[in-house]
């Protein structure tokens, strides 16, 4: 991880690889965004007829490296694009700032230092800076051989191009001594480190974490937090009567497992669940998946490993709020023991369920946690998964969908997401879709009609939600998993998508502000 510091030094005589800068997107061309004001002033106020002159606009994203002024230690400046320059008066976006410094994170890999200049208006800006630099600055490669051959300063990693991780960076403008700055350096530094734990265990190759593997990472990170960790077993489930998990488990050699996580604060007032579809590999069981749609389903855990990662994020903060997390994990493979379409399952509350395709698997596992989770009667319950390609084709690849037995919480849900920078959109829960799931032989399909499918698997999980208890369902199936190009602080692969918005709940609900 990016070692991270404040500082007030001036960018001239700063030891360092390279300074980042700001750039905006104006009118009239680029402009230097604050935090900038000294580099400027070293090219006589003409770096942003520099940087046009090299092509740069300040659109989101765009890099653009040139020469540092004479007189400068640091022999590279590093302008990335803000965006489109903000009304008079007001600040830029924070998720503008965070994926800025997550894209000159990445165009630093290799450095050993470098120097962020950018935008600081208050201690707010320098943690979403923080937040989005360290996950910048993410990289997997623990299968590359060429990573042994590669690694930077402190033993870092060497990323996808055989460059070592950024390893060090000074927040230029923060101030070291004043609490609030030094206490969102430290918020950034435990989200964005969960975040990316969450991001390794979705990269990791599903015959190095099955449900039990999956299941001892978190009893180490339990013990190292002080959160309480409880893990049921086969043995356990069956005499559970765990017959999602256990159905879902069945075609595989690796036995399934219920992983629960608490994490308890003395002056908690509010009490949270979260639940997390763990799937460590989805072959679609009997259902198989079509050729071509195999390949990158050891993502299907990151749903439990978003909830991992939030409850540790939790525990590491310190938050005062109790929350709970619910790893509901299993492997989905075909074999003369898989559940088979036709097969009908008791679940843990009780209810019978009809399989009708075997790749609907994930809603088996959430609903035995869902029933789980409300026996503790919390406040609130959210589950999270990698649960439906419909709500890819319903809202993209970058985009998750929130559903909710209350229009407040799930309007609270969110604007928590929002204000994390993770991108998502309310979906309804239509009352007529729910005939569809009816059953001749069960109390309740695992299907049901196939428009809207995505709101049939809420419909269907709000059936396992005890009576009276606020839920909200997170349908992360898009933005889970990168198969294209990294793009600001989000890398290829995993992207541990949810962590943020669940721990910004998690905070929500600790100062009493959760709707």
């Amino acid at each position: 991880m990016t070692a991270l510091t404040l500082s007030t030094a001036a960018a001239p005589g700063l030891r360092a690889d390279a300074i980042v800068i700001g750039v905006a997107k104006g009118a009239g061309g680029p402009s230097v965004a604050p935090g900038a004001e000294a580099v400027d002033k070293a090219y006589d106020g003409r770096l942003a007829a520099v940087l046009e002159t090299l092509g740069a606009s300040g659109a989101e994203g765009e890099v653009t490296k040139l020469p540092a002024p004479s007189g400068f230690k640091a022999p590279v400046v590093v302008a990335v694009g803000l965006g489109a320059e903000p009304e008079k008066d007001a600040g830029f976006d924070p998720e503008a700032l965070r994926r800025a410094a997550g894209a000159a994170a990445r165009a630093l890999a290799g450095a050993k230092k470098a120097a962020f200049a950018l935008p600081l208006a208050e201690a707010a800006d320098a943690g979403v800076v923080a937040e989005g630099l360290l996950l910048g600055a993410y990289s997997f490669d623990a299968y590359k051989a060429s990573a042994k051959e590669a690694k930077g300063a402190k033993g870092a990693k060497a990323n996808g191009n055989g460059k070592a991780p950024l390893a060090e960076a000074a927040l230029l403008g923060g101030k070291p001594r004043d609490k609030a700055y030094k206490a969102a350096i430290e918020r950034a530094t435990a989200v964005a480190e969960e975040q990316n734990r969450a991001r390794d265990l979705v990269n990791t190759p599903p015959n190095d974490l099955d449900p039990e593997a999956f299941a001892a990472v978190a009893q180490a990170a339990a013990k190292e937090h002080g959160i309480k960790v409880q893990v049921l077993d086969e043995k356990a489930l069956v005499k559970g009567g765990y017959g999602g998990i256990l159905g879902v488990g069945a075609g595989s050699a690796s036995g399934p497992r219920l992983v629960k996580l608490s994490y308890t604060s003395p002056k908690a007032k509010k009490s949270l669940a979260f639940v997390g579809k763990g799937i460590t590999y989805d072959s679609g069981g009997i259902s198989l998946k079509p050729a071509g749609h195999n390949e990158t389903m050891k993502c299907d855990m990151a749903g439990a490993a978003a909830v991992f990662a939030a409850v540790v994020a939790a525990a590491r903060l310190g938050l005062e709020v109790n929350v709970t997390g619910w790893l509901a994990l299993a492997e989905n493979m075909p074999s003369g023991s898989a559940t088979r379409p036709g097969d009908v399952l008791r679940m843990y509350s009780g209810k019978t369920v009809e399989v009708l395709n075997t790749d609907a698997e994930g809603r088996l596992v959430l609903a035995d946690a869902l029933w789980a989770a409300s026996q503790d009667e919390p406040d609130a319950i959210i589950d999270v998964a990698t649960l439906t390609g419909a709500m890819m084709l319903a809202l993209g690849s970058r985009t998750y969908g929130i559903m909710a037995n209350d229009d407040a919480f799930r309007s609270a849900v969110h604007e928590a997401a929002e204000e994390s920078g993770e991108p998502a959109w309310p979906m309804p829960l239509p009352e007529h879709l729910r005939k569809g799931m009816d059953s001749p032989t069960a109390d309740i399909a695992n299907m049901g009609e196939r428009m809207g499918g995505g709101l049939v698997a809420g419909l269907f999980l709000r059936e396992f939600v005890g009576e009276g208890i606020t839920w909200a369902h997170l349908d992360i199936a898009g933005p889970a998993f990168n198969e294209g190009g990294p793009f600001g602080y989000t890398p290829k692969g995993g992207t541990g998508t949810a962590v943020r918005t669940l721990v910004r709940v998690a905070e929500l609900a600790a100062a009493g502000e959760l709707g």
